[in-house]
């Protein structure tokens, strides 16, 4: 069982969409009765392989052809060991205008006609368009926040505990353990586990970051803070 999430500023649907696309290292392909499993995309996303465009309505398919639907398929995982680690499925579905016949191997890039993208999390089911995604950018920190997260686990573990000071209100009484579950140019993402449930809360940066360079300042923005609620006194952290 999930409880509800904590509100607290977040990317947009759109630009989780994209971040999820840019950051994917493998993708399932679904078309003309197949499922082909892409695994090495080499952090260059799914645009190194697959080219969309907007679909052409008004332009016939050349004559003996027929576009063939497809479905990519992605599966967006929490880096750390924590319960329930799928934390978002992205689906993108279109046509092409030849079966889809490209190998792990091939460096081959296929054009597909866009039909709709679809995120599936905790928040439920959001459509995005070709529109949206085209002006968002991948956010800042999607290929550095597994090792980030990963790195405050095994190295700063201790820290964890201060930044559940800045959490309103938490249910602490029969809480397991608290996980870092995600990062984004926005803030930082805790999974507080319970013995039947987990929530996730959200603890937004002073200033969004635009670059890797400025996630370390402003984690230890968020340190400095919650130091200073465990002293009345408010001095310095």
């Amino acid at each position: 069982m999930r409880l509800p999430r904590s509100r607290a500023p977040q990317p947009t649907v759109a630009e989780r969409v994209r971040t999820v696309l840019a950051a994917a290292h493998s993708m399932t392909v679904v078309s003309d009765g197949l499922h082909t499993e892409v695994r090495r995309l080499d952090g260059a996303g799914v645009m190194s392989r697959i080219h969309v465009h907007a679909p052409t309505p008004d332009v016939p398919p050349p004559p003996g052809s027929e576009r063939i639907p497809v479905r990519l398929e992605f599966t967006d995982v929490a880096p750390t060991p924590v319960r329930d680690r799928v934390r978002a499925r992205v689906t993108v579905t279109g046509l092409l205008a030849a079966p889809y016949r490209a190998t792990e191997e091939s460096d081959e890039s296929t054009c597909m006609e866009f039909g709709q993208a679809v995120i599936e999390d905790a928040d439920g089911r959001a459509y995005v368009t070709l529109d949206e995604l085209e002006a968002v950018a991948p956010d800042p920190l999607a290929a550095s926040e597994a090792g980030m997260l990963t790195h405050l686990l095994d190295s700063h573990a201790e820290l964890i505990p201060l930044l559940l000071r800045l959490v309103r209100t938490p249910r602490t009484a029969d809480l397991t353990r608290a996980m870092p579950l995600a990062m984004d140019r926005l803030g930082i993402t805790l999974r507080l586990e319970y013995p039947r449930t987990h929530t996730d809360v959200r603890l937004a940066f002073p200033t969004p970051v635009t670059g890797m360079d400025q996630a370390g300042p402003q984690i230890q923005a968020l340190l400095r803070a919650a130091r200073r609620m465990s002293h009345p006194n408010r001095l310095p952290a």
